[in-house]
């Protein structure tokens, strides 16, 4: 196989990953980067095991272990109540899986590493235009949008217009000395919050509400703080406490993109985000977008890059659907149907307690590198 030139426009988690993974199988490798230095806005992440099966492949899991919290739990609770509804006990029902609860900032820095480590070039500050009719840089064989939400690869290789979901998140990290290893899920009408603890001392807070107005998409946009408390004014004093702390937060609106069929155009191919940004419900961005470098890289040396939309449409179509079925069920608004479901799922845990997380054995213990 004659090695690649290859571009890869981005340099998040999906960029990185794959520079790393082709810069190991040999290819030449460049990762331009818009900003001028890596960075990723001050935010938590939940990497699942099929996500550090990716990071075990490029050589990073030891990295990721270091800078990481080992989630034992996930616990959905009434918000309303405070009472607990289920419990997916990670460490009882699959303790041979890894879920891991970091910085991204700090997966960043790891990828970053492990891409140099294999030869990959970063490049800052180094605008991407691509090429019309799918094109690829002067001189390269390959351009690989991972430039995310936005993305200016997408708009030639696969153009569409997303569509506002009627939802909002908010996101903060408050001081927290409580530590801990469990994610809450705190549901309410129309609304539900995320939290869980990040090493050194924080909370990652993810909140979502719908409304009608429309708000602008992206991952930066300043946010209220009195609004994000007041729209949370009525869960248990929990919740309250917590937001009590938010001194800053970031505002975003939630909008559906169509994953599209084929992924690429000519010598151009999306990743990550910039093929089919994932709503938050399911927390498999950065897990799906490593799974896409890793699979990608593969493509590359078998010289078959065009069988990537095919050969991952369904998976991430599946994902993306099982994260919408979430948004419903965490949003119950009416009364009886809250109580009946919650109800449902009290019992069911107390009577099959892993049933609830085995129903997701097709996304947890995918392997797309075995």
């Amino acid at each position: 196989m004659t090695p690649a030139r290859v571009t890869v426009a981005g340099g998040g988690i999906a960029g990185l990953a794959a520079g790393a993974a082709l810069a190991a199988r040999h290819h030449d490798v460049t990762i331009a980067e818009r900003a001028a230095v890596l960075r990723e806005e001050g935010a938590g992440l939940q990497i699942s095991p099929n996500g550090m099966a990716v990071l075990r492949a490029l050589g990073a899991g030891d990295a990721v272990a270091e800078r990481s919290i080992r989630a034992r739990a996930v616990r959905l609770i009434d918000g309303l109540s405070g009472r607990a509804v289920l419990t997916l006990d990670l460490a009882r029902h699959a303790p041979d899986l890894d879920w891991r609860l970091m910085h991204r900032a700090a997966l960043v820095d790891i990828l970053a590493d492990a891409a140099r480590a294999a030869g990959a070039r970063i490049e800052t500050d180094r605008d991407i235009l691509p090429p019309s009719e799918g094109a690829a840089l002067p001189g390269d064989d390959l351009l690989v949008g991972a430039d995310g939400i936005g993305s200016r690869v997408r708009q030639v290789v696969a153009p569409s217009t997303p569509a506002f979901t009627g939802q909002v998140a908010w996101r903060a990290l408050i001081p927290d000395d409580a530590g801990g290893d469990v994610v809450e899920v705190h549901m309410g009408p129309r609304r539900h919050l995320v939290n869980y603890p990040l090493p050194g001392g924080v909370r990652n807070i993810v909140a979502v509400e719908e409304r009608a107005e429309w708000t602008a998409e992206g991952w930066a946009h300043p946010g209220d703080p009195e609004t994000l408390r007041r729209a949370f004014a009525g869960f248990a004093g929990g919740v309250r406490a917590r937001l009590d702390a938010v001194g800053e937060v970031k505002l975003w609106g939630l909008f559906r993109h169509a994953v599209p069929d084929d992924w690429h155009r000519g010598a151009q191919v999306l990743i990550g985000d910039a093929a089919h940004p994932t709503l938050p419900f399911l927390a498999q961005g950065a897990n799906l977008a490593l799974e896409d470098a890793w699979v990608l890289a593969r493509l590359v040396d078998e010289g078959r890059v065009t069988g990537i939309g095919p050969l991952r449409r369904a998976r991430v179509r599946r994902t993306l659907d099982a994260a919408q079925a979430n948004a419903r069920n965490y949003h119950l608004s009416h009364p009886v149907v809250r109580l009946a479901a919650f109800t449902a799922l009290r019992t069911a845990n107390r009577l099959a307690p892993a049933q609830a997380l085995r129903r997701f054995d097709w996304l947890y213990r995918h392997d797309v590198t075995a």
